[in-house]
């Protein structure tokens, strides 16, 4: 039976003044729970952390923090893949009052300069020595920059603090007293996909209303629930299910690769998983790909578990129970089919939790269809990460699901989302008109996004405001919604569908390499068999061409894509096409190839 800390058992940690990370944090250790806090990988294997060992640890490092001189209001950086000592770290800053200014692991020098030098940052942890190289030239540079760690240098800093703590017993506690849920937590940084990067003042009050509306969920997050995390840390999701974690209980796994997170799922078997679309596709188009490998009676009972899967998805979406044949078939289906796949994610996943970008409807009912259950959230960093999310009981697949608890939300007259919440942050830091610009005097926030909101709250994103394409005929296009429907072929890795100005719509479009070069044996198709190869082959072309045409034809003409071209290669981080959680930076990659959109317009 799944347990959880009823809303009136927390009502103590609900006053205004206690509204604090420090707060937090103490609140979960004083709960003296007996799972694990956090498990780690250590020799191959995954090793529990408990709530003691990571309590006296957080008492040491903000010890230590306090012997450096480091006290409250100074910004101090964090720049590491997503780990427990990223964690702990973030937990012992906001002892002491410091603001975390936290930095993504694969940023470039330049970025990381950036935002040490715009957040006035006194002090840096960094990952290891590969990391503290990208700052070499920076420190020379800026006396300010006093302290510099990695996470070889924090037993050290550790046992500093246990020296403080002897020799000043209440200068923690002081510390302490002295954080207010006004007081700023941290800088979360924009993706900077529009320009250089605005820092987001993020309250303390902000995360913890924001990691308390668990409380009015039923079933979201529960105390006996395992996370599998991989999300950046630097990123308002990643950080949100770092602070979730503590205050409801649950064991958080950290895994600092990304692309190791299939085989971490079966290693560690959690039952919630956090994730940004783009990992839901590679799973969905690996499952995809295997059904459609089999033949005679086994491609035969995955039609039929596809099928009794659609139909119990649709009574349970609606609230109504399968009916006693129904259910006798689904559990048949589960044993031949569904359970396979939930093996492969680990075989206790409850929920999957997408947001970061928007999740393909196909693919949320698709994954529902195999009964394992994937809930779309919607919201902003300037929101404190979240501002609506599907339920376990309540979601409506293709909609970001309705407001949280505490949250309104408006449709304002040119259909952009606006939002009002506890949750809203400070504003910009050092950006007085940017905040002008996106937060209004009534509190309002300006989502930037254009949604819809139905009879029963459910909200719908369309697209990004800046990103609608309005055509040289006056038309307004939604281009995600074209781009997630060239995703769902298996084929298709990502697309970017382009047409502001112009007289018709054309698309960009990279190809998943493993899919195509088994599409390629099938067909015979001889010579160099990689992407770069492929994409320049007429029956490939033609491959394309098909999945183009069966996208156009649901959509109206002037939205349909006219032309089109295969890319060499796919987006990648390491060229600056895509943001940390793997969204298209739209004008950075117009600005790489802008000489193949230009030509999809001259021919």
């Amino acid at each position: 039976m799944a347990t959880r800390v009823a809303p009136e058992a927390r009502s103590d940690r609900r006053t205004a003044q206690e509204r604090t990370i420090p707060r937090l944090w103490q609140d979960a250790i004083a709960a003296e729970r007996t799972n694990a806090a956090y498990l780690v990988e250590r020799d191959g294997g995954w090793e529990p952390v408990s709530w003691e060992e990571a309590a006296v640890a957080v008492e040491e490092l903000a010890n230590g923090l306090l012997a450096l001189g480091v006290r409250k209001g100074d910004a101090v950086a964090i720049l590491g893949q997503t780990s427990l000592e990223w964690a702990l770290f973030d937990f012992a800053l906001a002892h002491v009052g410091a603001i975390g200014a936290a930095i993504y692991a694969n940023s470039a020098a330049k970025d990381c300069e950036y935002i040490l030098d715009h957040s006035e940052s006194v002090a840096v942890l960094a990952e290891d020595e590969g990391q503290l190289a990208k700052l070499a030239e920076y420190r020379h540079r800026n006396p300010r920059l006093e302290h510099v760690l990695t996470y070889a240098d924090l037993g050290e800093l550790r046992a500093r603090g246990r020296d403080h703590a002897e020799a000043n017993p209440g200068a923690l506690a002081a510390a302490v007293a002295e954080v207010g849920p006004d007081d700023v937590f941290t800088y979360i940084y924009t993706s900077g996909t529009t320009g250089p990067p605005k820092a987001c003042m993020i309250r303390h009050r902000n995360y913890h209303a924001m990691a308390a509306v668990v409380d009015e969920i039923d079933d979201f997050t529960m105390a006996d629930d395992t996370m599998l995390l991989y999300l950046p840390l630097a990123h308002n999701f990643g950080r949100l299910m770092h602070l979730e974690g503590p205050y409801v209980g649950f064991t958080l796994a950290f895994l600092a690769d990304p692309l190791r997170a299939a085989e971490a799922l079966k290693a560690v078997r959690p039952t919630l998983f956090p994730s940004v679309p783009r990992v839901f596709e590679k799973v969905h188009t690996a499952v995809v790909s295997k059904f459609d490998a089999e033949q005679g009676l086994k491609r035969k009972i995955v039609a039929w578990s596809l099928s009794v899967g659609r139909r119990a998805s649709e009574r349970r979406a609606a609230g109504k129970p399968l009916g006693p044949m129904l259910a006798a078939r689904h559990r048949l289906a589960d044993r031949l089919v569904y359970s396979k796949v939930k093996e492969q994610l680990g075989g206790r996943f409850r929920i999957g939790i997408s947001g970061g970008a928007p999740l393909a409807k196909e693919i949320a009912e698709f994954f529902h269809a195999l009964d394992v259950l994937i809930l779309e959230g919607y919201g902003l960093t300037e929101c404190t990460t979240a501002a609506t999310v599907n339920r376990p009981s309540r979601f409506r697949f293709g909609t970001v699901g309705p407001a949280l608890p505490g949250t309104e939300l408006r449709i304002d007259d040119d259909g952009e989302v606006l939002i009002s919440s506890p949750t809203v942050f400070a504003g910009y830091y050092k950006d007085e008109a940017a905040t002008r610009e996106i937060l209004g005097e009534d509190g309002w926030l300006r989502s930037g996004d254009i949604g819809e909101l139905d009879e029963d709250g459910f909200l719908t994103i369309t697209d990004r405001k800046k990103d609608i394409i309005v055509t040289a005929g006056g038309k307004n296009v939604a281009p995600q919604n074209l781009e997630n429907e060239l995703k769902m072929s298996k084929f298709v890795s990502q697309a970017l569908v382009i047409g502001d100005r112009r007289p018709y719509c054309v698309a960009l479009i990279t190809l998943d390499e493993p899919e195509l070069v088994k599409w390629a044996h099938a067909h015979g198709i001889a010579g160099e068999l990689s992407a770069s190869a492929l994409s320049r082959n007429a029956r490939v072309r033609e491959l394309v061409e098909g999945i183009v045409d069966r996208v156009n034809a649901d959509h109206s003409r002037y939205e349909q894509i006219k032309k089109f071209d295969i890319l060499p290669r796919d987006f990648t981080m390491e060229a600056d096409e895509l943001t940390p959680t793997l969204k298209l930076k739209r004008r950075v990659c117009q600005e790489h190839f802008a000489d193949e959109i230009e030509a999809l317009y001259r021919a």
